[in-house]
Formats: structure tokens, sequence, C-alpha cells
């Protein structure tokens, strides 16, 4: 399973996860252990776009315009979109989860863990955090996971 951060705007046309820039290096990690993109199961932390709103001079038009580009999804947004990680995970039953990106890696192993840090490392034998539904809160899973993290730049 990878699990990476939210969709942007290629994604979302195309309702792919990882068909933008990102696809490219995710596809060649793929195919360097022998699997296809169909071999394996690929979401996101959080399920819809989150963007910006931002007002640039274009020249081209010589006016200003309105630009909605792609931004980190706040704590806030990857609660609200747990409950169907969480779903996704007790129904794949991964044995191995790829955590691209910081997001994604806190959203399992919580705001302690950066990307810059463990890239590359796997981490054994690891429970992850789930929603826990009368809190609105994360708990520790019982169940535990294999987690590696990966960054593609």
């Amino acid at each position: 399973m990878i699990v990476g951060e939210a969709p942007g705007h290629e994604e979302l046309a195309s309702q792919i996860p990882f068909h933008g820039d990102s696809r490219k290096e995710l596809m060649k990690s793929i195919a360097s252990i022998g699997l296809k993109r169909e071999d394996v199961y690929i979401t996101s932390a959080v399920r819809s776009r989150p963007y910006a709103v931002k007002k640039v001079f274009s020249k081209r038009e010589n006016k200003e315009v309105v630009k909605y580009p792609n931004r980190k999804p706040t704590k806030k947004e990857v609660l609200a979109h747990a409950p169907f990680s969480d779903y996704e995970i007790k129904e794949i039953e991964p044995t191995l989860i790829v955590a691209v990106g910081n997001t994604a890696l806190e959203r399992l192993l919580g705001p302690g863990h950066r990307i810059s840090e463990e890239h590359g490392k796997i981490i054994k034998n690891t429970p992850i955090l789930q929603l826990n539904d009368a809190k609105d809160a994360y708990v520790w899973s019982k169940k535990r996971y294999t987690i590696f993290p990966q960054c593609f730049l």
C-alpha cells in the first residue's frame, strides 16, 4: 500500500493518485521491485485537493488573475479524512505501507516523524495512528505494521 499526501490538480482531474509529476518517480520505484501499478494499492492521507487562492498579475493577459495552487493539507483536513484512511488500511490489510512525504508519515506515525530523517528506513512492527470515533482524536492501533518512508523529489 502506498499512502501519499493529497491529490493535486492533475490527480483530481484524472481521478488517479500520483498522476502528475510524481508519477514517473513512483513508477520507477514500483518497477524496480518487479511490480506494476496495478499490483499496488495507492491512496492519499487526504482525499480532496487542498489549494490556496492567490491573485497574481499575468503579463500575458495584462491583468490580475486568480490562481489555485496546491498546498499542504492542514491537520484538521487530515483528521477529517482519517476515517477513509483507516477503512482502506483495515480492508486492504497491507503487509507494507509506503508513506510518501511528511503528511502521510505523520498521519501514520505522528508529528514527531520527519521524512527528511526517516526516508528509506524500514520501520518494522509499529502501531499506527487511527481515529477514535468517540473522541475525534487519534489512538494507537493494536495491529502492527511495517512502514517504509519515501520522498520523491
